[in-house]
C-alpha cells in the first residue's frame, strides 16, 4: 500500500507563493514505482470515490456540481473550472487551484526520477489557507472554523493522496 509523507514544498512549487506568515500551507508526497503523467495524476485524484464524496457535498452545500467528464477536461488542460475551483496556475507538471472564495488553494505535482529499475514518480499534494483581514484589529487570521478543521484537513489530505496513488497502482496493474 502507498506511503504518504509530509515534506517541505519544493523550491519551485506554485503553492510556495502562499508560504507566508499567518498563512497555512502543507505538502504531502507519495512515490510510485512507474511513470505517471500530470494528467493521469490529476484525473485519478479528482475521480476517486473519496473525492467524489466531496464533489457531492459541494453540489448540495454550495451549488458547485461537477462530473467525471469535467475532471477529465481539467486534467487535460481543456478546462480551467472544476466544481468549486478554478485554475490559478498550471505548468507541465503542476496544477494550482483556487476555491471560488479565494480562501483555499489546492496544488498537485508530478516529478519523475530514473533509477536502475526504471522510472519512479513522486506525486505531491499541497494546500494553502489564506487568512482574512480583521477589520477591527487590522490583523490577518485564519478564522476559528479553519483553525478548528486543520487537524481533519491533514488527515483528509493524506487520505486523498493515498486514494489517488492506490487508484493509479490499480490502473497500472490492470494494464
Amino acid at each position: 500500500m502507498p506511503t504518504v509523507k509530509s515534506c517541505p514544498l519544493p523550491a519551485d512549487a506554485l503553492l510556495r507563493r502562499y508560504r507566508k506568515p499567518g498563512f497555512y500551507t502543507d505538502c504531502f508526497f507519495a512515490d510510485i514505482p512507474f511513470r505517471v503523467s500530470q494528467e493521469q495524476f490529476v484525473l485519478a485524484f479528482y475521480s476517486t470515490a473519496l473525492f467524489r464524496a466531496e464533489r457531492f457535498i459541494l453540489k448540495w452545500v454550495v451549488s458547485k456540481p461537477s462530473t467525471d467528464e469535467q475532471a477529465v477536461a481539467l486534467a487535460s488542460a481543456k478546462a480551467d473550472e472544476f466544481a468549486a475551483w478554478s485554475v490559478e496556475g498550471r505548468t507541465e507538471k503542476q496544477l494550482l487551484l483556487s476555491d471560488y472564495q479565494g480562501r483555499t488553494k489546492s496544488w498537485l505535482r508530478t516529478d519523475h526520477t530514473g533509477t536502475d529499475a526504471g522510472t519512479q514518480t513522486r506525486l505531491y499534494f499541497g494546500s494553502a489557507v489564506i487568512p482574512v483581514l480583521d477589520r477591527q484589529t487590522g490583523e490577518r487570521h485564519l478564522g476559528l472554523v479553519y483553525k478548528a478543521l486543520l487537524g481533519f484537513h491533514k488527515v483528509y489530505s493524506i487520505a486523498l493522496l493515498w486514494n489517488a496513488v492506490a487508484r493509479l497502482k490499480k490502473q497500472h496493474s490492470n494494464n
